[in-house]
């Protein structure tokens, strides 16, 4: 089709396709001509560039419809992991319980009492919401709750340390995922870095020596991302207490991922729980919600009640702070934990986590057995190895099973690329020359979905 062959906005309006199209999303005449003309300039772009098929009429109507389809339809959805990676940073890492939420539901459906007391009928504060049960769970003094962890370290840093130093060990200055850096963070608070040590040994002389009348904070970051093994010696919690305390200097230790049930007992990982670093009387904590917490996306701050309250106080708490669904889903998370024989079954993560390779060998085979003979010609059940991910415990692969899909006859990116476009979208992984769907994170209620798509695909 030549640029003068391209229908006008409203001859296209007028086509059948269209005006169903337009029935179907219950959307404004006015709102699917912006699209139109947003459609055909791109057209027109590409015609000028020389990079657009030639469409007949047809064509471009059915790819028009796509467009607004695309525009209409969220962009977010949900998608099938079967990556094996429990907490999937880009798939929107822990999955929250079937109680969150119905829990959330009726939250977000309904007016609540975020910062309204009920007792005395005057206004309330939304950190009374989730303070006592935090502190309930970790013993700790006081508690409080902002949007992620990143914004904990900023706003402690910022509230703390602006203007003055503050110890942390070279080997400590980590990078997370998005480019997030320790220092970056700390040179955007104002807080001056102090960096002691060696890349893989620091003392803790290194601190006391580093030490003067313009240090505000010694911190400690729990390197939860990646493992230096080898010659190697760091500080340990309660020995940084000790010399904060020698030189009346609060201590803040940055968990990262912080971990509520004890996974040491199952000899996976040696995170340390957030009950065990309380007990060393550390000033400050701050972690995540969303990592093995497995709860929804929140930086969770405990500690000293003195100290809370000076970030409480902080204007900046206000444009950190949780909104009601966070809060909402936070809040029925930390409860199940109460309970630990049911958080272990009705928190995906910690569930995920716990599995064992007999019962995920099940599932593996439950998936096989739902694929037509046309497609088991090129699969089996293999054994591999699953990660916890989240930027945690790196060194820990758990055992798992997961159903391998290869041959000659197909390019296993070509497949990869149609399981992403299924729906609804399920992502795997590529190992070598096939590809891998483990059963690990392919949740129940999912197996059939997983089979329906591969058994479509090679339909």
């Amino acid at each position: 089709m030549k640029l003068r062959s391209i229908p006008s906005v409203t001859n296209i309006l007028k086509n059948p396709d269209i005006k169903s199209t337009i029935k179907d999303y219950s959307v404004s005449t006015n709102y699917v001509t912006l699209l139109i003309k947003q459609y055909l300039e791109k057209l027109r772009s590409e015609s000028v560039l020389g990079s657009v098929n030639v469409l007949s009429e047809e064509e471009l109507i059915k790819d028009l419809r796509t467009f607004i389809s695309q525009s209409l339809n969220p962009n977010m959805i949900p998608v099938i992991n079967a990556t094996g990676i429990v907490l999937h940073t880009n798939l929107g890492r822990s999955l929250l319980p079937v109680a969150v939420n119905k829990h959330l539901m009726k939250i977000a459906g309904s007016y609540s009492n975020l910062e309204y007391n009920l007792e005395t009928g005057t206004r309330g504060s939304r950190h009374d919401i989730v303070e006592h049960i935090i502190k309930t769970l970790t013993g700790a003094e006081s508690a409080m709750v902002v949007n992620n962890n990143a914004s904990a370290v900023f706003l402690i840093l910022l509230v703390l340390a602006a203007k003055r130093e503050v110890v942390v060990s070279r080997g400590e200055i980590i990078e997370i995922g998005g480019s997030f850096r320790i220092s970056d963070i700390m040179k955007e608070s104002g807080a001056i870095l102090n960096e002691v040590g060696t890349t893989n040994r620091t003392h803790t002389h290194d601190y006391e020596g580093a030490i003067n009348e313009n240090t505000a904070l010694l911190l400690k970051v729990h390197k939860s991302n990646f493992v230096i093994n080898g010659y190697t010696q760091s500080v340990d919690t309660k020995d940084l207490v000790k010399l904060g305390n020698k030189y009346n200097i609060p201590v803040y230790e940055d968990l990262g991922s912080g971990v509520l049930y004890d996974l040491k007992k199952h000899g996976i990982g040696n995170e340390p729980s957030i009950k065990e670093v309380v007990e060393k009387k550390v000033d400050l904590i701050s972690f995540s919600g969303d990592k093995l917490l497995g709860g929804p996306q929140a930086g969770i701050i405990i500690g000293s009640h003195e100290l809370i309250n000076r970030l409480k106080k902080n204007p900046l708490a206000r444009a950190l702070r949780p909104d009601k669904l966070t809060l909402s889903a936070l809040e029925s998370t930390l409860l199940l934990y109460l309970n630990e024989e049911l958080v272990v079954k009705e928190l995906p993560t910690l569930r995920d986590i716990l599995a064992s390779p007999q019962v995920i060998k099940i599932k593996a085979e439950e998936l096989y057995c739902l694929l037509t003979d046309e497609v088991k010609s090129y699969v089996e059940v293999v054994q591999v190895y699953s990660e916890i991910g989240g930027g945690t415990m790196p060194e820990v692969k758990l055992p798992s099973f997961a159903i391998s899909l290869g041959s000659d006859k197909f390019e296993v990116q070509w497949l990869e690329r149609k399981l992403r476009k299924c729906n609804p979208p399920i992502i795997a992984r590529i190992q070598k020359n096939t590809l891998l769907l483990d059963a690990r994170t392919i949740q129940n209620d999912e197996i059939e979905l997983v089979a329906e798509g591969i058994n479509r695909i090679f339909k």
